[in-house]
């Protein structure tokens, strides 16, 4: 698409375009891969009603290892895709069911285990579809204005995030640009009476009418260097899970093209929807 710039900083196992297939990504401890143009995935691609909405984001593939080797799944690993978590007034979050401008949101839960004197990590991505690409745009507002009116946020009856700092950008501006729209958060978390903090993460970024949401809670015993690179692998894996996405609605066009097309005078078969199964 012309007018694109080039994006660079997620690894992926392939090319983003053009690839005809709608098989995910694969991580890649090698360079950083370059993408033509940010990810993203057309409205009218999109799943319209809940139970599609349910069905794609539990074909999404995400992997433990999207995060970095040695991640596994967490027990419980998905949530439940008619809710989602809001952040109250009190600063409190709390899972409510969802509102009628979104589809489905499905949280998956993974972690690092404890080892050699260095704490686990924990990690947990959500997908969202949202009824349309404004609604995601207001969701990704929401998120925003959320860190900005509660800096201190209560995770659950023990976890506490605090010292949050936000940035968000869009595609549109001067800076290369991974998917539509982009939130980063950092800050720390800390137990309660436990007195030492670490660094908590939280990344979101828009793929068209979708949102893609990771959070990571990074444990004792780790290098300034080491908590940079936890950071970095997050970061990478939503980007892995966004190329997904869009590989799903590009295969999802080749197909209705596909369908589309025929012979001269001739009565074409139905086909068989090319991408619908992830």
């Amino acid at each position: 698409m012309a007018g694109r710039r080039p994006v660079v900083g997620v690894a992926v196992g392939e090319p983003k375009k053009g690839s005809g297939t709608s098989t995910g990504p694969s991580p890649s401890s090698s360079a950083s891969a370059v993408a033509d143009e940010p990810y993203t995935l057309a409205e009218e691609q999109a799943p319209k009603t809940r139970g599609e909405a349910v069905a794609f984001v539990r074909g999404l593939d995400v992997r433990p290892d999207y995060f970095a080797t040695g991640y596994r799944k967490r027990n419980p690993f998905e949530s439940d895709p008619a809710q989602w978590a809001v952040l109250g007034e009190d600063c409190l979050w709390r899972r409510e069911a969802l509102p009628e401008t979104a589809l489905a949101s499905l949280t998956r839960a993974f972690e690092m285990p404890e080892q050699g004197g260095k704490e686990a990590v924990y990690v947990s991505l959500t997908v969202t579809v949202h009824e349309n690409i404004v609604a995601a745009r207001r969701d990704m507002a929401g998120a925003l204005e959320s860190a900005l009116r509660c800096p201190e946020q209560r995770l659950n009856a023990t976890d506490v995030v605090r010292g949050l700092y936000s940035r968000v950008d869009a595609s549109t501006d001067l800076r290369n640009a991974v998917t539509e729209d982009d939130l980063v958060e950092a800050g720390e978390w800390v137990v309660d009476g436990e007195n030492e903090a670490h660094p908590f993460d939280w990344y979101k970024f828009r793929v068209g009418p979708v949102t893609v949401a990771a959070t990571a809670r990074h444990g004792a015993g780790r290098s300034k260097e080491e908590d940079t690179a936890v950071s970095s692998d997050l970061a990478k894996g939503v980007g892995f899970v966004a190329a997904e996405i869009d590989n799903w609605g590009a295969a999802g066009s080749e197909g209705a093209a596909d369908d589309s097309g025929g012979t001269d005078g001739a009565t074409d078969e139905p086909a068989e929807t090319k991408g619908a199964e992830q």
